[in-house]
């Protein structure tokens, strides 16, 4: 597959050398296409490097791996550039909690609904959320598993093609796709990372919140 990543930072390194890994054809693109090429050089496998327009050109499916302050204007800057195309999220809005007592390490949204924003900039492209919950080294790191579990990967979207292409892109990386529902509901996965990262960086283990799906008293349908 052809896959466009715009940015030239740690996601789209990580992400984009794990798809080249996989055997897609990658083309970075950044506003510094000197970055874009650097980028690619050392993702390798044919990855190549250019302009935002070239990058939302090139692929079938577009990772904007892009701070969402930067978003309007990086789609509005391709006019036209991303009709039709699976354009994947997978960003944060994060900022200090200045409300939390003093000691502890907390984060807040500074904005609630970006990928609802980014599919309202860009109607005629099909926006899905994923990759949001994990930093970059992890996308990087050869491990998958974590206590006998493979890590799950949320994603959310309302186009069916899209979906399935994403997870194609998960299990690519050796995830397991968890669908998550349309895309009205990505701004629960903004959420549930701003929220994790702060137990994080707090040193708590969120994973302790949870017994597994057996244990819930869920009804499985």
């Amino acid at each position: 597959m052809r896959i466009g990543i715009i940015g030239a930072g740690s996601m789209a390194a990580a992400l984009g050398g794990g798809w080249a890994a996989a055997g897609h054809e990658i083309r970075i693109g950044a506003r510094n296409a000197g970055a874009a090429s650097e980028l690619a050089a050392k993702i390798g496998s044919g990855a190549t490097g250019g302009s935002i327009a070239e990058a939302a050109e090139f692929g079938e499916a577009v990772l904007l791996a892009l701070p969402p302050s930067a978003m309007d204007a990086v789609l509005r800057s391709v006019p036209g550039g991303f009709a039709g195309k699976t354009l994947i999220d997978c960003s944060n809005a994060f900022m200090p909690d200045e409300a939390a007592p003093e000691g502890t390490l907390a984060f807040v949204l500074s904005e609630d609904a970006v990928a609802e924003r980014i599919s309202a900039t860009v109607p005629d492209a099909h926006v899905v959320k994923a990759f949001n919950l994990l930093a970059a080294e992890i996308f990087a790191a050869d491990t998958r598993e974590f206590e006998g579990r493979t890590l799950g990967m949320p994603y959310c979207g309302d186009d069916p093609a899209a979906l399935r292409l994403v997870a194609d892109l998960i299990e690519d990386l050796k995830f397991q796709p968890i669908p998550a529902g349309g895309l009205h509901r990505a701004r629960y996965l903004e959420a549930t990372s701003v929220f994790v990262v702060g137990l994080w960086f707090g040193g708590q283990d969120a994973r302790a919140m949870f017994p597994p799906v057996e244990a819930t008293y869920a009804e499985v349908d």
